[in-house]
């Protein structure tokens, strides 16, 4: 299935990518080559494999659970005992979002 000009022009609209005429052609070009490069997985006898959607399949998350280790915690004091600034028992930051920060 080869891509027209037509076809590329739309996918590059469709990116909000600006083309000249010149890449244009150009980018048909290698978009046919990247879809002829392809060709030969068509030729598998595939009918049993489920196809994917995503490359690990249906993998979950593998974090495990929080636990808590007392002998590994850091004390709240010597947590916030470098902190530049500190409230209560939370590191206070400057804003990234914006001026007029809410106290």
């Amino acid at each position: 299935m080869a891509l027209s000009e037509k076809d590329v022009r739309g996918i590059a609209e469709y990116a909000k990518i600006a083309l000249t005429e010149d890449e244009l052609t150009e980018m048909t070009a290698y978009l046919n080559d990247a879809v002829q490069m392809l060709e030969p997985i068509l030729q598998y006898d595939l009918p049993d494999v489920e196809p994917t959607f995503h490359p690990i399949g249906s993998l979950s998350n593998v974090m495990g659970d929080d636990a808590l280790e007392p002998e590994r915690d850091l004390a709240l004091d010597v947590a916030l005992s470098n902190a530049g600034s500190s409230r209560e028992r939370y590191f206070r930051v400057p804003s990234i979002l914006g001026e007029g920060s809410e106290e």
